[in-house]
Formats: C-alpha cells, structure tokens, sequence
C-alpha cells in the first residue's frame, strides 16, 4: 500500500545499510522530523530486507478495520500509564527475542527545535535495551519535513521530493549493560543516543548541530502563518 506512495512523492537517498544486521532482534532510534517520516524510516528499513515494526497507541488496535490490520501487519501495541508501561515493556521484548526490527522514536512526538535539530529524548530505548542487551542502531533522516511540516502543518505532495536516510554503527552503550534501570543510568543512555543522532543529523544536512540538545519543555517557535 506504501511502496507506490513513495516511489511516486519521493526521491530517497540512503545510506549506512550495512549497519543493519539482516538477522536477530535490534532496535531502530531515529530522530523525528515530520509525521510523514515514519514512512521514509520503514521504507528504508523494508529496502533492506527486513520488517519494521513500530509502536503506537493502544487505542489504534481497538478501532474496527484498523485495528485488525495493525495485527496483521506486526505493529506494536503499547498502553499509557505507569502500570501498563510495564506490560509494554513485555511486549517489546518479545519482539526483540522473535528477531524483530523494533522502531523506537526517543523523541516520542516530533522535534519541537524551530530548526529541526533532536531535542533530549525519553527513556523508552535505553530501558529497552538495558532489558535485551539488543543493538541500537541510530538512524538519521532528513527531508520528510517538506512534505509534511509539523511547525506550520503545511502538507506538499510535490511528486520526488528527495529525503534522506543514514544509519551509524549500533550506538556503545556497553558501559551501562550491566547496570540496574535507575533514573540517572536511563537519562545518560538516552543523552548518548540523543547526541549521536544530532551529529549525525548534522552530518547528513551539510551543517554544524547544536552544542546541547532542544529543550523538549520550550514551546514551539509561532510562525508567521500562527500570528496571521
């Protein structure tokens, strides 16, 4: 259903495949830049040969037609709340013991940066990999953002917009594998996930990444259309 989409609105650079293992259980860490990159992120990962699966809202599985479809297809279901994260947290890791390709956005919504650079990240990939001892994979990608813009919701479907996608190496979180899942150990691994995807960003855009990571708490810039 994807596939003929993307072939038709865009023009796809990819690169770092190798770093992709074509088999077993690995975790997928990529920035977030538009809500159209999901699809950018999955074609880059079904080219390769393998299956992404991604984690959505509990609710989407309850809906009559999409629900069903979310099953069939291996997406991954995942409650809100304290109580239910844990069961989630089960889920995941059955996926990554059936040699899944889990997709995890550290982000968890859209860069709020004006520029698009990562902000600072929440804990649900290093928990994850704590748990498995999975390789986390960072994923850079670039140009999603002209189709669909979440700073000014401005969508474009000019056909062959080009997009960009570059894996790294699986990020050495070796210093923490055998440490217990506190507060402080998770918000270090999720910084050193974090950082890794800015400068790769960087990399990939041509430019100099910032210093620090966005500040997730800052609202977003208001545009020139949100004052009009």
């Amino acid at each position: 259903l994807v596939l003929p989409v993307l072939h038709v609105l865009t023009r796809h650079t990819w690169t770092g495949m190798q770093h992709l293992p074509r088999t077993g259980g690995v975790i997928i860490v990529p920035n977030h830049v538009s809500h159209f990159d999901p699809l950018v992120v999955a074609h880059w990962i079904y080219g390769i040969g393998r299956w992404p699966r991604f984690l959505g809202k509990a609710s989407l599985w309850r809906i009559p037609v999409l629900g069903p479809f979310l099953r069939k297809v291996q997406q991954i279901p995942v409650e809100r709340g304290s109580v239910e994260a844990v069961k989630s947290l089960d889920v995941l890791v059955d996926a990554i013991k059936q040699g899944g390709v889990v997709v995890i956005y550290p982000e968890g919504t859209t860069t709020r940066s004006p520029d698009l650079w990562p902000m600072r990240g929440k804990t649900g990939a290093a928990r994850l990999a704590l748990a498995t001892g999975a390789p986390v994979i960072p994923l850079a990608n670039w140009g999603a953002e002209r189709i669909f813009d979440p700073r000014t919701n401005r969508l474009s479907l000019r056909p062959r917009t080009p997009v960009s996608v570059m894996a790294g190496p699986p990020i050495d979180l070796s210093r923490w594998q055998q440490a217990a899942p506190t507060r402080v150990v998770l918000d270090q691994m999720t910084d050193a996930i974090m950082h890794e995807l800015n400068r790769m960003l960087g990399e990939l855009r041509g430019e100099k990444p910032p210093a620090q990571l966005y500040d997730r708490s800052a609202p977003r810039a208001r545009t020139a259309e949100d004052a009009g």
